[in-house]
């Protein structure tokens, strides 16, 4: 099961997605700039939750 980080990342990320796709349409620079940083955030969040994952994993391995 992925950190709730990861998949809350790529709902924002989506999220900016359509957001510039938007601001693209309507000649809308302010929303097409809002979603690229929506973009960055959701990105940036999954990694987190990538990293916990990991951390996760790590820490539950046994040890030989």
């Amino acid at each position: 099961m992925p950190d709730k980080d990861v998949v809350d990342g790529k709902i924002k990320n989506a999220e900016g997605r359509l957001q510039e796709a938007a601001g693209a349409l309507t000649n809308d620079p302010n929303k097409k700039a809002e979603g690229q940083a929506k973009q960055v955030v959701g990105k940036a969040q999954e990694t987190v939750g990538h990293l916990k994952d990991a951390v996760k994993s790590a820490a539950s391995t046994p040890k030989a």
